[in-house]
């Protein structure tokens, strides 16, 4: 089993950054895909961003220029670094893990989700 913690969700105002950590713990090693998905009021979940466990990422289109995801591998952590966030960013961020490669942003490769860490963008 894998347990992920997510942090560093709050407010901000438009124009600000956050960085979001997604602490991973239980049996990590063969986690071959981690990700970051995100789901607004009423809307369905998406994928923001993911990393497989050779570097490759890839990332939403409205995300792209603005996100950065990256992994700490000694502390086992996932991070998402937010920057120049717009209202539009607004929603609840969760990190998942996957013994699978990734398939860009597919969710179906993530066995283990986190409960999630809320973002919230005013104008």
């Amino acid at each position: 089993q894998v347990q992920l913690v997510e942090s560093g969700g709050g407010s901000v105002q438009a124009g600000g950054s956050l960085r979001l950590a997604c602490t991973a713990s239980g049996y990590t090693y063969s986690a071959y895909c981690m990700g970051w998905f995100r789901q607004a009021p009423g809307k369905e979940r998406e994928g923001v961003a993911t990393r497989d466990s050779e570097g490759t990422t890839s990332y939403a289109d409205s995300v792209k220029g603005r996100f950065t995801i990256s992994k700490d591998h000694a502390k086992n952590t996932l991070y998402l670094q937010m920057d120049s966030l717009t209202p539009e960013d607004t929603a609840m961020y969760y990190c998942a893990s996957g013994h699978r490669y990734c398939e860009g942003l597919e969710a179906g490769v993530f066995n283990y989700w986190g409960q999630g860490t809320q973002v919230t963008v005013s104008a």
